[in-house]
């Protein structure tokens, strides 16, 4: 079983599209992150479910 996914983001700032990595053994999570293109900060915050399917939320300092 795969715990470290991979998925697609879009920045709020750039926009952006670039790709995190997710870590499925922990069910909720919120850090933050720089953008891999402008350098700003994102706050990501991410959910996985029992079948390790899982969300991720962005949002800008002003969001």
């Amino acid at each position: 079983m795969e715990l470290l996914k991979t998925t697609d983001i879009h920045c709020p700032y750039c926009g952006e599209i670039f790709d995190i990595n997710v870590d499925c053994s922990i069910d909720f999570q919120q850090y933050v992150e720089d953008c891999q293109i402008c350098c700003r900060p994102i706050t990501m915050s991410v959910s996985v479910n029992q079948d390790l399917g899982f969300s991720v939320g962005v949002q800008g300092e002003d969001d």
